[in-house]
């Protein structure tokens, strides 16, 4: 829930937002590890993928509250591989450049990986002009 609030000292004006506390929830480590789930952390990696490319914030929070509420509906842990999935095809959806700077760095993808992406991109970047 968003609200807009005023301080009572010296009347600025500011928004907060509030969420239910929910479940703790973890991510489930490609080790078999356990580790908090931190949404500030995906947040900051979607926005690292889409940095200075047009894409709006709401989509970006969209993108994380579809992967805490998957992350819910697993029963309070997910895989880190299943958030990594999430979050490509949600990038995709978005921005695809910030799509394959994305996959560029979770994949690992070299040049020529990279190109073959691009490759498979180009098609459906030019139905959606």
């Amino acid at each position: 829930m968003r609200r807009r609030r005023q301080c009572s000292a010296c009347e600025h004006r500011f928004t907060t937002y509030e969420r239910c506390d929910t479940q703790a929830l973890f991510v489930r480590k490609r080790d078999g590890s356990r580790q908090p789930f931190d949404r500030v952390k995906l947040r900051g990696g979607l926005e690292r993928a889409s940095h200075k490319r047009p894409v709006r914030t709401e989509a970006i929070d969209a993108l994380v509250n579809r992967i805490e509420t998957a992350a819910v509906r697993a029963g309070g842990e997910i895989e880190a591989a299943k958030i990594g999935e999430m979050c490509l095809a949600g990038l995709r959806r978005i921005d695809q450049v910030a799509y394959l700077q994305f996959a560029a760095v979770y994949r690992q993808l070299d040049v020529e990986d990279v190109q073959a992406e691009l490759y498979r991109l180009t098609p459906e970047m030019s139905r959606n002009n």
